[in-house]
């Protein structure tokens, strides 16, 4: 089954696309089933217990929060930094959760919901426990009042957070995703390419005729120029945006003065600074992503920065978009970021995008793949130097650990994406000098990755308990 690019790229609150956006997901379905089942009036109080990963950098990348907000109905499609950043003030301010308030025709209405006393505090951490199918392992009880003859746990679901905001339900196959019936299925590389070969499509155009199969080609197209302007905007607001990220790393914003001296700099918009333009918009994000800022999970949060980026080399360098007008730039924008998504199916299908499963090899490594496949695609590339770009940009982005110091998305986050970024271009720009042909696979460089990643410790993947996360000082 093909897996949308509404999915693979969705908007959602930072700083984490798996334990910010996930766990926000995993409680606002929680309280929906509460509410569908006539049982939300009746919920008394709550037990929630993190597990794995999920608890051992939950501080960092505001997990704790992030369930509560699920848990008062918010989604992470809809709500803004703003209020998110006004609810964590209140409850920190000791003001009860409103279970379900935000749920249309809840108990009591939207904006009341039950009040309980729970708080973050109350929640239960396992960093040490890692539940069997995923280390980002979360479980909610809802529970009534014994005395009046119900059952104490009134429900009792557990989540997974699968990486890229992708949540999964013990018992339930089916994840948060939207899985659709199209007509040209692919499961590996080999398969698209075919695909391809016997309809003569490129990549997006067949990506684009899947999408079709679920929604209106109108609707389809609108939702990703919407996808653009909403990581155009995430990297507008960085640029204004001075000071030191939150957390206690005291780590510079540093998007706002590179961009003063970048300006000065290239006033010719000259070919020659291409690489420091797409480091500065790679930071912009992902500084606003560390704040809880407004982002495009693409795939996940931690590589945010990788697809914004370059698609900047897209509309600015690309001959495509710089002889063209605002509307033909629009169409490479749309061909770009639907390329990137078929290849992310491939890396969601045969692989994993979860840093937590397989280190940053399958955030900053599948993004870096995604974004060469894309700008390949708007160079004029075939199908076969389309998927040879993104194998390079694989190929030299495996074993890539995850170790956030701190537990934040920051270092060294941050500046991967901008490194990352740099090799999705360079992938894409020696994959137009050959013709497609190449020794390595891009199956065989996503099965690679995967192994790579069953075989790396734990202590690398995401729980902040290796690498830079232990060999720098805090400070």
């Amino acid at each position: 089954m093909y897996l949308s690019i509404f999915d693979l790229f969705s908007v959602g609150l930072g700083p984490s696309s798996s334990h910010t956006v996930g766990p926000l997901r995993a409680g606002a379905d929680f309280v929906r089933r509460l509410h569908d089942a006539g049982r939300l009036a009746s919920v008394r109080g709550l037990r929630v217990d993190v597990y794995g990963s999920l608890a051992a950098t939950g501080h960092g990348h505001g997990t704790f929060p992030a369930i509560l907000l699920g848990l008062e109905g918010y989604t992470v499609e809809e709500i803004l930094p703003q209020e998110a950043e006004a609810r964590y003030a209140a409850w920190d301010a000791g003001a009860p959760l409103a279970l379900g308030a935000r749920l249309e025709g809840g108990a009591g209405g939207v904006g009341q919901g039950v009040e309980l006393d729970f708080h973050v505090a109350d929640m239960v951490q396992h960093p040490l426990t890692v539940l069997p199918r995923h280390t980002n392992g979360l479980r909610l009880r809802a529970l009534g009042d014994p005395s009046d003859g119900g059952p104490q746990v009134m429900a009792d679901e557990t989540y997974f957070s699968i990486g890229g905001g992708f949540i999964e339900r013990q018992g339930e196959e089916a994840g948060e995703h939207l899985e659709v019936s199209e007509p040209y299925p692919f499961d590996t590389g080999a398969q698209l390419l075919a695909r391809c070969r016997e309809t003569g499509l490129s990549i997006d155009r067949l990506a684009l005729a899947n999408e079709c199969a679920s929604r209106p080609e109108a609707e389809v197209l609108a939702g990703i120029d919407h996808l653009w302007d909403v990581m155009e905007a995430c990297k507008d607001s960085a640029l204004r945006r001075t000071g030191t990220l939150p957390g206690g790393l005291n780590v510079r914003r540093r998007a706002p003065e590179w961009h003063a001296r970048l300006t000065a700099q290239d006033t010719a918009r000259d070919f020659e600074y291409w690489q420091e333009w797409i480091n500065l918009v790679a930071l912009a994000v992902n500084e606003e992503n560390a704040t809880g800022g407004r982002v495009v999970t693409a795939p996940t949060n931690g590589a945010a920065g990788i697809i914004p980026a370059v698609g900047f080399y897209v509309t600015h360098y690309a001959k495509a978009c710089r002889d063209g007008d605002e509307a033909a730039q629009r169409e490479q924008v749309r061909r770009y970021l639907l390329t990137a998504a078929a290849i992310g199916n491939l890396y969601k299908k045969q692989a994993s995008i979860s840093g937590a499963e397989v280190g940053c090899q399958g955030e900053v490594g599948s993004a870096s793949s995604m974004a060469a496949a894309g700008l390949a695609q708007v160079l004029g590339g075939t199908p076969e130097q389309v998927a040879n770009a993104a194998e390079i940009a694989m190929e030299h982005n495996l074993g890539l650990t995850c170790d956030p110091i701190g537990g934040l998305v920051q270092i060294p986050c941050i500046e991967r994406n901008a490194i990352a970024s740099a090799k999705a271009v360079n992938a894409a720009r020696m994959a137009m000098m050959g013709d497609g042909d190449h020794r390595v696979s891009l199956d065989e460089v996503i099965i690679t990755m995967r192994e790579t990643g069953k075989d790396m410790l734990d202590k690398y993947k995401e729980t902040a308990r290796g690498g830079l996360a232990v060999n720098v000082v805090e400070c």
